[in-house]
This record gives structure tokens, C-alpha cells and sequence, in this order.
């Protein structure tokens, strides 16, 4: 059981590092990785209690939980980064087909952020997940 444990925590390490890669590099996904590094940090209480006491994270943590969509701010954000990251690799490129390219991506990427954005509807009784 100890070996589990100890799997599960280096897991939500890893799983918590690719979600800060996310931070900073706008078309790699924060949200599944941080989500699955607070599932892994789940036997933990210390450890999942220090995950949600970083404002950023327990944002996402708990919008998932409560489905509540993300905030104005956090979607504004998001894609004002994208878009000028995007920006700067165009003009940095020069290149029509990575400017299509990254088009593409960045549209994708914006339809995600958007449909992450809305509230969902309050599951039934029977879907709800148990915590």
C-alpha cells in the first residue's frame, strides 16, 4: 500500500509540473494535468491541501468540482496570452504555412478555452462523482 501511495505522489508531481509548463507555453493544457495532480494528491490530505492553498491551481480545482465554468479574468487572460504568443511566433517565423499553422492551433485552442468557460449543468443524482 505504502508503494502505491508513493507511485500516486510522484505521479501528481509530474502531472503538476506539465500543468505549470501550461503557464507558459500557450497551446500546452494546465487544466487535466493540475486536475490529475490533485486526484493523485487525493490519499494525501498535506498534499492536496498544499496544492489548493496556490491561488492559481485552486482555481481550477475547485470550478471543476463546484462546475462552474472559469472566470472572465481566467478566459481574457488565457486568450490574450495565446493570441500573443502566437503573435510573436508568426512574425518571428515569417512562414506561410506555420501561419496557417498556428491558425489552426490557436483556433482550436480558443473554442477549448470557451467551452471550459461555461458553467455545466447540475448532473443528476446518479451521475454525480463521488468524492
Amino acid at each position: 500500500m505504502k508503494i502505491k501511495s508513493s507511485l500516486l505522489i510522484i505521479a501528481g508531481f509530474f502531472l503538476l509540473a506539465l500543468g505549470t509548463i501550461g503557464l507558459v507555453l500557450p497551446v500546452w493544457p494546465t487544466t487535466p494535468f493540475v486536475l490529475g495532480a490533485a486526484a493523485c494528491f487525493s490519499g494525501s490530505p498535506r498534499l492536496r491541501g498544499w496544492l489548493c492553498k496556490i491561488g492559481f491551481f485552486n482555481e481550477y480545482i475547485e470550478n471543476y468540482k463546484n462546475r462552474q465554468g472559469l472566470s472572465k479574468k481566467t478566459v481574457a487572460g488565457s486568450l490574450i496570452f495565446l493570441w500573443g504568443m502566437l503573435a510573436v511566433s508568426v512574425v518571428l517565423m515569417q512562414t506561410l504555412w506555420v501561419t496557417l499553422m498556428l491558425s489552426v492551433i490557436g483556433s482550436a485552442v480558443t473554442v477549448h478555452i470557451l467551452w471550459m468557460a461555461k458553467a455545466k449543468a447540475e448532473p443528476k443524482k446518479s451521475q454525480k462523482f463521488r468524492e
